[in-house]
């Protein structure tokens, strides 16, 4: 027998709620191991229980949220082997997909690249971890935009996701003091079409950070 169709409204609570916890674990809104229950979320979004089941259940397939054996949904609690693993694809897949968006690299988004990072320069300031983790991604997404890869950028993203909540745990135990040095040294590639040097630059500044979780 087949499900009813969920109704209009539905369908805009659960895309809505979606979207809106999917951030929050992209940006490391919510630190890892963190519960979540139907009717809190329900609650604090003022839906029913429909939708938030369906956006749940969307997070749980992607790997932002992980489903226990009892039912419980919370963020990833990463190992340091997952964390290794998850390390290693960024260091595969952004420097490729920097190398591609290299040759579509014109001044505007070199430009654009330079304003997101002062961004990131001035969360660090005010030591605000949820911005600096936001700006960076930005910084990285905008850039790999252009690389005109989809289904690698979308990879990248389920990468990002599980990582989120655990970055932003490490900003707490390692709050920075100052701008990621590496994205002076992506934009200075950037703008000499420098290939092996931006390859390089962008490799060392998904990895180094993660480094300080598994020492």
């Amino acid at each position: 027998m087949t499900q009813p169709a969920p109704r209009p409204t539905e369908t805009a609570a659960h895309d809505r709620l979606y979207r809106s916890l999917r951030q929050q674990i992209l940006t490391g809104e919510l630190l890892p191991g963190q519960a979540m229950t139907l009717r809190g979320l329900g609650k604090q979004f003022g839906v029913s229980m429909t939708p938030v089941r369906e956006a749940l259940r969307r997070l749980v397939a992607e790997g932002a949220l992980t489903l226990s054996s009892s039912g419980r949904v919370s963020t990833p609690e990463l190992t340091n082997e997952r964390i290794e693993e998850l390390a290693a694809l960024r260091a595969l897949i952004e420097p490729e997909l920097a190398s591609r968006a290299l040759p579509r690299a014109h001044l505007a988004l070199i430009d654009r690249l330079s304003a997101i990072n002062t961004a990131n320069a001035e969360a660090v300031a005010r030591r605000d971890a949820v911005a600096y983790i936001r700006t960076n991604l930005e910084f990285h997404r905008t850039l790999y935009l252009r690389a005109q890869a989809p289904a690698m950028l979308a990879v990248l993203e389920t990468v990002w996701l599980q990582l989120g909540p655990t970055m932003r745990q490490l900003h707490g135990k390692f709050p920075r003091t100052e701008p990621p040095r590496h994205h002076r040294l992506i934009l200075a590639a950037l703008r000499a079409g420098d290939e092996p040097g931006l390859r390089l630059a962008v490799r060392t500044d998904v990895t180094q950070g993660l480094r300080h979780l598994t020492g």
